[in-house]
């Protein structure tokens, strides 16, 4: 398969604690309206989905307690932090 010159081919996603962090926090932006939906390109309300995104790393922090980077760690509460900031401003 050949690309053309002025086309970038794609870049290999790592996975990673990181990226699947981002991933869920993403879901929840895009539950609380914050962020569109990539495929729709629409932003909806769902608050349902986006508590159960917190949750989600909510779970997630508790069960990878002691066994994160600092950087890991760090990342994971200030995103958690940061959305459940946004969860309790939802109108």
């Amino acid at each position: 398969m050949t690309t053309p010159q002025n086309e970038v081919p794609p870049q290999k996603l790592e996975a990673s604690f990181s990226m699947l962090t981002m991933s869920i926090a993403s879901s929840a932006l895009m539950a609380m309206g914050l962020a569109p939906d990539p495929q729709s390109g629409k932003t909806q309300t769902d608050k349902n989905v986006a508590r159960f995104n917190i949750d989600l790393l909510i779970t997630l922090k508790e069960k990878t307690k002691n066994n994160l980077t600092a950087e890991e760690n760090d990342l994971l509460n200030h995103i958690l932090q940061d959305l459940q900031m946004k969860f309790i401003q939802m109108k």
